[in-house]
C-alpha cells in the first residue's frame, strides 16, 4: 500500500465515509471464477473462458453439377473500339488529370489498335461465424433473464434475422438465461469510487504557486488560490469522489453472456493470363460483360471452360475458401462469375516518338504511363 503524507489542512476535508473507497481499477471482461461456480447450465459457455469461437454444424451439398454448354456462352462479343474512341477516352482521361496538356490527345496520330478480350473469374463467399464473450451492463429496473428462467441455448441454435447475402454485417445479441447480478467490480457495490486526481481530499495543489500561496517574486499572495496554496479538484469538482462509471451509481452489474455475429463477404479473382503492360490491379477493377453467372448455397468448381486457366481458378478458389471457412464459419451462399475484360492496346505517334496507352474495361477507362505533355505546376488547395 502506498503512503503519502495528508497535511494538517487537508484532514478535516476528508469525510469519514470516503475512507474505505478504493482508487478505480481496471474492469475484468468477465465475472471472477467464484461468481460462477455451482451454474451447470453455463458450462458449455465457459470452455476457454473469455472469448470463444463456436464452429458451425456441418452440411452436405444440395444439388447435383450440371453441365454448362460454352459455345453458346462465348459467342458473346464485346464492342470494338474504333479510332475515334479511343482518341475520346484520352481526351477524357486528360481533362480529369490536373497537370496534362489536352495538346498531345488532340494532334497525336494513331498508328496501330490491339484488342484483346480477357476473362475475370471471381468467386464471392458469404459467410456466418460466431462467438461467445462476457459483458456487462448496469443493473436499472429491468428483469434480469437469469437461468432461473431456462437453459441458455446453443449460439448456433439462436435464430437471427440474416443480412442480404454478400452485404457485410456484424450484430450482437444477448444469450437468454445467461445473466448474472452481482455488486461492481470496481466500485466494490458502494457506487463511487475515490477520485485519483486528490486523493479523496477534494483539493489539491495549486498549480499557479506550486502550492507556497505566492507568486516567484511578487509581494502579493496568489490571486488563483487566494493565498491557500490550494484549489478545488477539477477531476471530481472538489466532491473528493466519483460516481463509478462501469456501474453508473447503481452499485450492482448484470453480467451476460453476449453472442456476436459476423457475416462476411470473402472474395476471390482471377484474370486470364496476358502480355500487357496494364497493371493488374487496374483489370480485377475494371467493368466488365458478364458471361457465366452461378449461385447457390455451394457452388462446384468449373470444368471444361475453354480457357484452361479459369477453371484451374475456379477449383482453386473453392478450395481456399472451404479450407478457410470450414472449421470457423458456416457458408451461406455462394457466387462464382465470370466476366469478358475487353482492352485495346493504343500505338500512337506524336513530335517524332512512337508511344502507348490502354483502354480498358466497357466503360472504356485509360491507363497512360508516359504521357508526352505531363507537367508539375505547384499546384495548391487554397
Amino acid at each position: 500500500m502506498l503512503a503519502f503524507r495528508v497535511p494538517p489542512l487537508t484532514l478535516c476535508v476528508i469525510m469519514a465515509g470516503m475512507a474505505d473507497l478504493s482508487f478505480e481499477a481496471e474492469s475484468p471482461v468477465m465475472p471472477p471464477d467464484e461468481l460462477l461456480e455451482g451454474l451447470p447450465s453455463f458450462d458449455w459457455l465457459l470452455q476457454g473462458r473469455g472469448r470463444q469461437v463456436f464452429f458451425p454444424p456441418l452440411e452436405a451439398l444440395g444439388r447435383s453439377q450440371e453441365p454448362t454448354c460454352w459455345s453458346s456462352v462465348l459467342g458473346h462479343r464485346v464492342p470494338v473500339v474504333t479510332e475515334e474512341v479511343a482518341r475520346e477516352a484520352l481526351l477524357s482521361f486528360v481533362n480529369s488529370q490536373c497537370c496534362y496538356s489536352s495538346a498531345a490527345a488532340g494532334d497525336f496520330i494513331i498508328q496501330e489498335l490491339r484488342q484483346q478480350t480477357l476473362c475475370r473469374y471471381r468467386l464471392e463467399t458469404f459467410s456466418e461465424s460466431r462467438v461467445s464473450e462476457w459483458t456487462f451492463q448496469p443493473v436499472t429496473n429491468h428483469s434480469v433473464d437469469g437461468p432461473q428462467r431456462g437453459t441458455s441455448p446453443r449460439l448456433w441454435d439462436m435464430k437471427v434475422q440474416v443480412p442480404p447475402m454478400f452485404q457485410e454485417d456484424t450484430r450482437k445479441f444477448q444469450v437468454p438465461h445467461s445473466s448474472l447480478v452481482k455488486e461492481c467490480h470496481k466500485c466494490h457495490g458502494r457506487g463511487r469510487y475515490k477520485c485519483s486526481g486528490c486523493h479523496g481530499a477534494g483539493m489539491v495543489r495549486c498549480s499557479s504557486c506550486s502550492g507556497t500561496k505566492r507568486k516567484a517574486r511578487q509581494p502579493r499572495r496568489c490571486h488563483m488560490c487566494s493565498g491557500s496554496g490550494r484549489r478545488r479538484c477539477s477531476t471530481c469538482s472538489g466532491r473528493g469522489n466519483k460516481t463509478c462509471a462501469t456501474c453508473k451509481g447503481e452499485r450492482k452489474l448484470e453480467h451476460f453472456v453476449q453472442l456476436v455475429i459476423v457475416w462476411k463477404n470473402s472474395l476471390f479473382e482471377f484474370v486470364s493470363p496476358h502480355h500487357l503492360h496494364c497493371p493488374g490491379e487496374l483489370l480485377t477493377k475494371a467493368r466488365g460483360e458478364n458471361l457465366f453467372k452461378d449461385e447457390n448455397a455451394m457452388v462446384y468448381p468449373i470444368v471444361d471452360f475453354p480457357l484452361k486457366d479459369i477453371s484451374l481458378a475456379s477449383k482453386r478458389g473453392i478450395e481456399e475458401h472451404s479450407a478457410m471457412l470450414s472449421s470457423r464459419a458456416r457458408i451461406l451462399q455462394q457466387r462464382q462469375t465470370i466476366e469478358l475484360i475487353p482492352i485495346t492496346e493504343v500505338h500512337y505517334w506524336y513530335q517524332g516518338k512512337t508511344s502507348v496507352y490502354y483502354i480498358y474495361g466497357t466503360d472504356h477507362q485509360v491507363y497512360v504511363a508516359d504521357y508526352p505533355e505531363r507537367y508539375c505546376c505547384g499546384c495548391t488547395i487554397l
